[in-house]
């Protein structure tokens, strides 16, 4: 997958079938699915691919326990179904994860268990493992760290784990894979329309380059996710909102705060959302708050008041309480739902998704969760290539197999999340001097992964390796400021830039990583 391999394809092809606008989880898919079928796809991201939303979540392949309470069975049913689809055709990103749910009253343990049961009965043959009661000693030894005053015991159930940024840029490079152009850094200025006022392409310019380019399509797909709203003004200036934002905020602890390979679900906060502690790679995240917002922010910032509401949790649950000085990272993303500013707390909005077809024939897709990725692009294309006029053709994904699709992965070690690809990086570890050094002391990540990151899967900045390509921002936000200039000095070589270019790289960087800190 190389930018200049998709410039230039972009300049021989006079019209393409499906534009996508958009580079997140649900963008990509949908290049994915419409490539698969044959068609002409093109993908445009105006930053990076998955730099939003699809780069912060709380890194769970899950059918949503809590909507069972919400009494969205169909949701729960298709998310379950999609998480087993993930598990088998992307098994080097996503895995099996136990959770623990800790009981304090005598009701949780009936009361969750039977929950529970039917979670496990709605997965059917796409299952990850039996739930079981857990005692009040078989609780602690799960999570050695539970806080065990009043503890009576735990439901154990099973969920997947994945890196989400990770899967996305494989789902960019199987979208290329398949025949799609994929290109981020790329900002979609304007829509075409023609005579008939129906939407007949994009007006779009390459960041790097400032060249513009008029694009003709059959069908224009909206996939921006919580900047959906603003491509519809493109189409309609008048147009009613569709997207309500709630922010999302995690935080990241060393390991020993939750030893052991099991995760903690808490069924029900302050603010009526499930919260997790999860193990992922050698940290703890928490989360997510869930805090309505009016504005959309490309770089959301975490609140005060929502950095304590993690803290204040994680101490009701952990034998040892953190404090701000402990959070290594802390990153917000925006989710979009769908709804209007009247309907009450966003808690309770439902995590559904829609196609909406303009009078201009724009298509927009809207809403739904990381985990029906792939079957919310399968209904967008669905619709779009009947918008399109596109020949009729069927999807395919369902056993489509993810770039860096291997089963034992694990073999791998530390490349284990690039699957296939370890085998090819480890090479360039050898070929090339210096490439087997690691970035920092703090982490595994070595030089040739940074290597690659530039030559196979288009990262074009400091922050698209650390944030992204890697996991560095999340994982320790000092830390990956640390490696920044080491990180700088690479990429401008690989991409043949001069000193200053890379001194630029690494002052946004700082800035960047500061909102990712608590202030000491």
């Amino acid at each position: 997958m190389r930018r200049k391999q998709m410039l230039r394809r972009l300049g021989a092809t006079k019209r393409w079938d499906v534009v996508v606008i958009g580079g997140g989880a649900t963008g990509l898919g949908t290049a994915i699915d419409a490539a698969s079928r044959g068609y002409r796809a093109l993908l445009l991201e105006r930053a990076d691919f998955a730099q939003g939303t699809s780069s912060r979540s709380t890194k769970l392949a899950h059918g949503g326990v809590r909507y069972l309470r919400q009494g969205n069975v169909s949701l729960v049913i298709e998310a379950l179904h999609e998480r087993g689809l993930m598990r088998r055709n992307a098994p080097h990103l996503v895995h099996d994860l136990r959770f623990v749910v800790p009981n304090y009253d005598w009701w949780e343990a009936p009361f969750y268990g039977i929950g529970m049961k039917v979670y496990d009965l709605l997965a059917g043959k796409h299952g990850f493992g039996s739930s079981s009661l857990l005692s009040r000693q078989e609780t602690i030894e799960r999570l050695p760290t539970i806080e065990r005053q009043g503890l009576r015991g735990g439901v154990l159930y099973y969920d997947g784990q994945f890196d989400d940024a990770r899967l996305a840029i494989n789902l960019a490079q199987t979208a290329a894979e398949q025949g799609a152009n994929v290109l981020n850094y790329f900002e979609v200025t304007a829509l075409r329309h023609d005579h008939d006022g129906l939407v007949a392409g994009v007006a779009a310019k390459d960041l790097e380059t400032g060249a513009r380019y008029d694009i003709e399509a059959a069908v224009v797909v909206n996939a921006t996710g919580v900047f959906a709203d603003s491509v519809r003004r493109l189409d309609d200036p008048a147009c009613k909102p569709m997207i309500r934002a709630s922010q999302g905020v995690h935080i990241v602890l060393e390991r020993d705060f939750l030893p052991g390979d099991s995760a903690i679900m808490v069924p029900h906060t302050d603010d009526g959302r499930v919260l997790f502690a999860i193990p992922w790679h050698d940290r703890v995240v928490v989360g997510t708050t869930d805090t309505p917002v009016a504005e959309i922010a490309v770089e959301p910032q975490p609140l005060a008041e929502e950095i304590e509401f993690l803290l204040r949790h994680c101490a009701r649950y952990l034998t040892r309480d953190p404090g701000p000085a402990d959070v290594l990272s802390v990153f917000a993303g925006l989710r979009p739902l769908l709804g209007s500013s009247d309907e009450g707390s966003t808690a309770e909005i439902s995590r559904d998704h829609t196609v909406s077809i303009a009078r201009s024939g724009l298509v927009t897709i809207a809403g739904g969760k990381w985990t029906t990725y792939r079957n919310m692009a399968q209904d967008v294309i669905d619709q779009a290539a009947l918008i399109g006029g596109l020949p009729e053709r069927d999807c395919v994904t369902p056993d489509l197999n993810i770039h860096g699709y291997h089963r034992h992965a694990e073999q791998f070690g530390d490349l284990a999340c690039y699957g296939a690809d370890a085998v090819a990086i480890e090479a360039l570890s050898q070929e090339i001097p210096g490439a087997d050094q690691i970035l920092h002391p703090r982490f595994r990540h070595r030089v040739c992964e940074v290597i690659w990151a530039v030559r196979e899967e288009m990262a074009r900045t400091v922050e698209d390796v650390l944030a992204r390509r890697t996991r560095m921002l999340l994982l320790d936000a000092r830390a990956s400021v640390e490696a920044a200039p080491v990180v700088a000095k690479i990429l401008a070589r690989e991409l043949e830039r001069d000193e200053p270019w890379a001194r630029e790289q690494v002052a946004a960087y700082r800035q960047l990583a500061a909102g990712y800190q608590i202030p000491s």
